[in-house]
C-alpha cells in the first residue's frame, strides 16, 4: 500500500490494536483474533527489543490481510529498522522532526503524540498523517477530542489511552478518526480477542452512523 491507502485503511477500519508482546508467537495469535474479528490495524510497539520480528513475522503470515505499525518510534534509527521489517506506519508518544523526515522520505504515515496546539501545528506542517491524542488522554477521555476539534477541526485525531467498549460512541461524536485499543485486543485467546473485535467494530459502525 502507498501512504494514502495506508491512512485510509487506517480511518475506515477506525479500531487500531496497540501491541506489546515478548514472543513472536503470542504477537501472531494476537494477530489471528483481531483479522478475525474485524480489526486489520495493529501496532507493534518498539517498547520491546523484538518488535521489528514480530512485525515482520506478522506481514509474512497475513499479508495485505492486515496493515502492520510500528508504535513508540523515537528516533530515526528505529523508524528506518521499523521500515526495513515491514512496518506501514510510524506512531510515537512525541514528535520528532528526523522521525517525521524519515516518514517522508520512505513515504510512511506517523503519528506523532502531541499535548498542544503549538505542537499539532508543527507536526501537520512538518507532514505528519494522525495526531496521536496522548498521554493526557488518559486522564481527559473522549472529551479530549472535542477539544481538539473546536478550533482546528481539520486536526486528524489517533486516539490512545481512555478507550474502551463503552466509550467508542462519544470519541467518534467528539471527533476521533482512528481509536488505539490495548487491553481488549491484546489478553486472552484469539478466540477471545476476535469476539472483542467484533465487539468494537461494531460499536464504532453504530457510532459512525449516528454523528
Amino acid at each position: 500500500m502507498n501512504k494514502a491507502e495506508t491512512v485510509c485503511r487506517m480511518k475506515e477500519t477506525g479500531i487500531m490494536a496497540v501491541v506489546r508482546v515478548e514472543t513472536i508467537e503470542r504477537g501472531l495469535e494476537i494477530a489471528q483474533g483481531c483479522v478475525d474479528g474485524g480489526v486489520d490495524v495493529m501496532e507493534i510497539s518498539y517498547t520491546n527489543a523484538n518488535a521489528g520480528d514480530v512485525i515482520k513475522a506478522i506481514k509474512e503470515k497475513f499479508g495485505d490481510r492486515i496493515c502492520v505499525g510500528a508504535g513508540t518510534v523515537l528516533d530515526p534509527t528505529t523508524a528506518r529498522l521499523a521500515i526495513m521489517n515491514g512496518a506501514e506506519f510510524f506512531v510515537a508518544p512525541n514528535f520528532d522532526k528526523d522521525v517525521q523526515i524519515m516518514a517522508n522520505l520512505y513515504q510512511i504515515p506517523y503519528g506523532p503524540g502531541c499535548s498542544t496546539y503549538t505542537e499539532m501545528l508543527e507536526a501537520l506542517k512538518a507532514g505528519a498523517s494522525y495526531i496521536k491524542a496522548f498521554p493526557i488522554s488518559n486522564y481527559y477521555g473522549p472529551d479530549l477530542a472535542k477539544v481538539f476539534k473546536v478550533p482546528c477541526p481539520q486536526i486528524p485525531i489517533l486516539a490512545s489511552g481512555g478507550v474502551n467498549a463503552g466509550n467508542v460512541a462519544e470519541w467518534v461524536k467528539n471527533g476521533a478518526d482512528v481509536l488505539g485499543v490495548g487491553g481488549l485486543l491484546t489478553k486472552g485467546s484469539a478466540g477471545d480477542i476476535a469476539k472483542n473485535a467484533r465487539m468494537l467494530r461494531e460499536a464504532l459502525t453504530a457510532a459512525r452512523k449516528e454523528a
